[in-house]
């Protein structure tokens, strides 16, 4: 017996990701070729080749793992306690004043070291 990961490689894995590959390829390749026509067919295009090619990538090893974590990551954020609009316009306030009152003594500081340069250089 043997012990395997998560995820196990297909044989199909690396051919999968050629076709990955050659459809990145193939839009910007297209992308370029077809510049004169409309922004709006191209991104169209582009949009159908970036849906192809991940619908591809989600069936390989690595890409149902992505899948799985992306999944886990939307679980943990709705655990996330998100403050409210008054916590947030306080913190925001909080964040404003500290920079303010830190533009100022930074400003002052300056003005200091510049008098005591120019006082020194004459």
């Amino acid at each position: 017996m043997s012990a395997t990961s998560g995820t196990q490689t297909t044989r199909f894995d690396t051919v999968k990701w050629i076709i990955v590959a050659a459809l990145v390829i193939a839009g910007v390749v297209g992308n370029s070729v077809y510049s004169d026509q409309s922004l709006l067919y191209r991104t169209l295009a582009l949009v159908a080749i970036a849906a192809v090619a991940l619908f591809v990538v989600l069936q390989t090893a690595k890409g149902s793992g992505w899948a799985v974590s992306f999944k886990e990551a939307r679980k943990e954020i709705r655990k996330v306690v998100w403050p409210n609009r008054q916590e947030t316009t306080q913190t925001t306030l909080i964040v404003v004043v500290v920079v303010f009152i830190m533009a100022l003594l930074l400003w002052g500081l300056d003005s200091f070291l510049s008098w005591a340069v120019s006082s020194l250089i004459g």
